[in-house]
């Protein structure tokens, strides 16, 4: 779902020029902006709490120079945040995407390797992946397996992938079949790491919650797979916490940046051009996402971690009915880059399935 999406918002931008905020703006007009522009506070807010949190957690397990777990949480996030807004405000783009490619890749080997250590079968990882439960997917495990399709390879942040192909140069249409095979790599890896956290999840029994539960879940992995192992582990989930709120903090400027301009009218398209970095609009939201969110270290990181992905992974058919319009009309997209009627099939699929699990979700059936 999430590569059909993300390659509907790069065709529409090579094709047209414009980003997909300006799609909206200019099709729809600068109110529709205005609608989401409050959603985008609400969800940065929550995104932010939780990375910052997640982080927290992540490096209180790795250096447990706290008694309190909490107190850890609390001082290794403000830490991992001022660290972060740090390196965007220095580096710009070209840092944060060397430091991405160092972060993911410890992320990526470290949590493989150890599913790999703690593989239950070939035949039960199978069925877990083509035979689903679905009789059991109601109330609690429900919202989670929602939240676990929010947390791995973004939702609201694959918007921003438009602007990173600015930064990179990619401005024709030209560039699309370089785009689909940096999506499809991105994506497959994104899955394969998504299936070893299940993996790793169901196969280690752990009593912690909260600040203390990477502690509690790297210490039962010491059993199955070493010291060594459990190490390599913490080191992994650092790299996996800390390359998400980097993520965050470098991006979702860009769609505050990019909203405000269009939504109080200042232009209507920007063309090939990218947001300015230096610029008011991106440095102040950046500033505002990197503080405002530490209020979150004081709430409970389980909840926080389950609001940020739920809100994140319910936009997501909103996005996929726009595409369904703008990709949809060879007068605004072009004949050649048109929907094709099976991505238009998927893409209805994706409204359907959130659909289904927003009407099980309130009414219960």
């Amino acid at each position: 779902m999430k590569f059909v999406v993300t390659e509907g918002l790069a065709r529409w931008q090579l094709a047209t020029g414009d980003s997909f905020l300006e799609g909206l703006a200019h099709h729809m007009g600068p109110g529709v902006l205005w609608v989401f522009l409050p959603y985008l506070y609400l969800w940065a807010f929550f995104a932010g709490s939780a990375q910052i949190s997640a982080c927290g957690v992540a490096l209180h397990a790795i250096f447990p120079i706290f008694d309190d777990a909490t107190h850890g949480k609390i001082f290794f996030g403000v830490l991992s945040s001022l660290v972060g807004l740090g390196l965007v405000l220095r580096g710009g783009y070209r840092l944060f995407e060397k430091i991405m490619r160092v972060c993911i890749s410890i992320m990526f080997v470290t949590v493989v390797m150890t599913a790999v250590a703690l593989w239950p079968g070939t035949g039960e990882v199978l069925r877990g992946l083509f035979v689903p439960n679905l009789a059991e997917l109601s109330g609690e495990s429900l919202t989670w397996t929602v939240a676990l399709i929010g947390g791995v390879g973004g939702t609201l942040t694959i918007l921003c992938y438009g602007y990173w192909m600015r930064e990179a140069g990619r401005t024709g249409s030209e560039d699309l079949w370089i785009c689909r095979v940096d999506l499809g790599v991105g994506y497959t890896m994104t899955a394969l790491f998504g299936v070893a956290m299940v993996i790793v999840g169901s196969n280690v029994q752990i009593e912690g919650a909260g600040a203390t539960l990477l502690v509690d879940l790297a210490e039962a992995l010491e059993g199955p797979i070493g010291p060594v192992g459990k190490w390599m582990f913490l080191i992994g989930a650092w790299g996996t916490v800390f390359s998400s709120l980097l993520g965050v903090w470098q991006a979702v400027p860009y769609l505050f940046a990019d909203c405000w301009e269009l939504a109080r009218g200042s232009r209507v398209t920007r063309q090939i051009d990218t947001v300015d970095t230096e610029g008011t609009p991106y440095r102040s939201h950046l500033v505002l996402l990197a503080i405002v969110p530490m209020i979150g270290l004081f709430a409970g990181f389980q909840q926080v971690q389950k609001i940020y992905t739920v809100s994140g992974a319910m936009f997501f058919p909103f996005i996929a009915l726009a595409l369904l319009l703008l990709n949809g009309r060879s007068a605004w997209i072009g004949k050649a880059f048109k929907n094709r009627p099976l991505t238009a099939v998927v893409l209805l699929g994706v409204v359907a399935f959130f659909s289904r699990i927003a009407v099980r979700t309130v009414w219960g059936v």
